[in-house]
């Protein structure tokens, strides 16, 4: 593997760390568009460790995932731990009131859990059509009652840890329910985001909360206690998941959907008892040496990275990092993949997903449709093993670009990589126990028919799941041995880090660190999209082979640990608050 110093990796990033060093970006807002978007570059170390590693989105999560694993806690109960205690200290990205996709191995066999959310018994396909049959606002439908999903995450925790857990459940909820008491300062990411946001967003228990008397969101710094998360976490640590699906705190949330701004919701009592976690089989391709698993469906994720790569298989990428010739491949292969998974990824329980999507032989013929010196505008299709001819229009879905990713390894070489989420910034803003409930169903398309009259694979129905592009990733070498556990936040972006994550190391060389910091690229079947920031010869290089280049703030939270013969390596983002954190 490449050496890449320190220094090499900072001269990758000089372009982007000196142009987000300047006040005018250190000034910038987070759009309306991408919420998570321009918290600045800080530059972080790579972090080595012995035994065990936790990587998560906030030095408060991280502490509490390796105070578990010290206490001899599996790398299951590192992530719950973790992830708890970032419900609380990163509410604007995931929590109880959202869901999550887990992937988990054992030392032996990897498997995966669905904690997606589900759509009401009685949404309709037209739930965010208005009287003109034109879709409503994006915004106006994330605030509102019908943006709501039944929440999966606990059930789904609670199901792999049933499987996979070591200590006691109660144990895994004491450091968020002691911080939450006890109080945690504000950081900087979240007092940007609330002042963003507004306290217009939120009902009544989240404005009371997140900002004063005057509507002026809490600064950074502020000491902020939650006693409501406090008491709500503490009886899921003694009664379990139930507490969220049974009895006053669902029938609260049915209150609290049902009463929503904007657009009543019309989630029941039933439908939060009825959820639950499924087992689903997890989706692994070979990539020149190495395996790579994915999440399966409804996860666009797994299937689209593992195209992604499996169509630059053939292509020789260098071993120079952002060389112009080796990006303008890796979009053509996301454009092909991306237009693939728009046509044909939802949930498996309602849309028969062909089987194909990631055969080594469908993948050969689209990547015969890459030219090397020139771009394709936009990628049609494929027509992959097992698709039903002419069965989907048209995709019409947008995807927020909220959510978190926490990546661990224990002491026995067991590994959890869990991305998770409540959808866009701070979800639908409505609150009850003390955390915010998603806005998931604004992941289906709005439009439930194409132009042409079919129907989109992707549209709402009553307990659906809607497609996600979270991404949590596991990579093993030629003798099975783990050898990466990674993953991103980034709404429908998510797969572009991912990807350019996995070949950054895994063909370019590059570390568990910056290979998380490295400039971000891709596309999604549109214009080439790069990091605002990068060197302009890429920008002029893209363009001269067709590519519509857009420089953008694109925001990643990619979270990686590396397994080699010396230790872990661990890698955080420096475009977010997370560390990594190991002995």
């Amino acid at each position: 593997m490449a050496n890449v110093t320190p220094m090499k990796a900072l001269r990758l990033l000089a372009p982007l760390l000196a142009l987000l060093a300047s006040p005018a970006a250190q000034a910038q807002q987070p759009s309306a568009a991408d919420p998570e978007a321009a918290s600045g570059i800080e530059a972080k170390a790579l972090v080595h460790a012995s035994r065990q590693m936790v990587v998560a989105a906030n030095p408060h999560a991280a502490r509490a995932g390796l105070d578990i694993l010290r206490k001899g806690g599996s790398a299951l109960d590192a992530a719950i731990a973790a992830q708890m205690v970032l419900n609380l200290v990163e509410p604007q990205s995931s929590g109880i009131g959202g869901g999550a996709f887990l992937l988990h191995w054992d030392g032996k066999d990897v498997t995966s859990f669905d904690g997606r959310e589900t759509a009401p018994a009685a949404a309709r396909p037209d739930r965010f059509l208005g009287p003109d049959n034109q879709a409503m606002k994006y915004r106006e439908a994330v605030k509102s009652g019908r943006s709501i999903g039944v929440p999966g995450l606990l059930r789904m925790l609670e199901m792999a840890h049933a499987q996979h857990g070591a200590l006691p459940w109660a144990d895994l909820f004491a450091p968020a329910i002691e911080l939450a008491e006890s109080g945690f300062p504000v950081s900087p990411r979240l007092a940007r985001l609330l002042d963003w946001a507004g306290a217009d967003s939120f009902s009544a228990d989240g404005r009371a909360l997140y900002f004063d008397g005057e509507g002026k969101a809490r600064p950074a710094g502020y000491l902020l206690h939650n006693p409501a998360l406090a008491a709500t976490l503490r009886r899921v640590a003694i009664e379990g998941a139930k507490v969220l699906h049974e009895g006053e705190l669902a029938g609260a949330i049915v209150a609290a959907v049902n009463a929503a701004p904007h657009s009543a919701g019309d989630m029941t009592a039933g439908d939060i008892a009825a959820y639950r976690a499924l087992a689903r089989p997890p989706l692994c391709v070979n990539y020149r040496v190495w395996k790579i698993c994915g999440m399966g469906p409804p996860s666009s994720g797994g299937s689209t990275v593992a195209a992604t790569l499996k169509m630059l298989e053939a292509q020789d990428l260098g071993h120079e990092p952002l060389a112009a010739a080796a990006l303008h491949l890796i979009a053509e292969a996301e454009k092909l993949a991306y237009a693939d998974r728009d046509r044909y990824v939802a949930d498996p329980d309602f849309v028969p997903v062909p089987s194909g999507l990631t055969e080594t032989a469908y993948l050969a013929e689209r990547a015969m449709g890459i030219d090397p010196e020139r771009a394709m505008q936009k990628a049609r299709p494929g027509k992959p093993p097992g698709a039903k001819e002419g069965a989907f229009g048209a995709d019409a879905t947008l995807e927020s670009a909220g959510t978190s990713h926490i990546s661990v390894v224990d002491a026995q070489g067991r590994a959890a990589a869990m991305t998770t989420t409540i959808e866009s910034g701070f979800g639908s803003g409505i609150m009850v126990g003390g955390f915010l409930l998603n806005n998931e169903l604004t992941d289906f398309s709005f439009q439930p028919v194409s132009k042409d009259g079919r129907p989109v694979a992707n549209r709402v129905e009553g307990g659906k799941r809607s497609r996600s592009s979270m991404s949590p990733t596991l990579v093993f070498d030629a003798d099975g041995r783990l050898r990466m556990v990674t993953g991103s936040p980034g709404g429908s972006r998510i797969i572009l880090y991912v990807v350019k994550t996995l070949i950054a190391h895994l063909d370019w060389g590059l570390d568990a660190q910056a290979s998380a910091a490295l400039a971000n690229f891709g596309s999604r079947n549109g214009p080439f999209e790069i990091e605002t920031g990068s060197a302009a010869g890429i920008s002029a290089a893209l363009a001269a082979k067709g590519h519509e280049v857009r420089e953008l703030p694109m925001t990643s939270g990619t979270h990686s640990i590396v397994v080699t013969r010396q230790g872990l390596q661990g890698g955080a983002d420096p475009r977010r608050e997370g560390v990594a954190l190991g002995d």
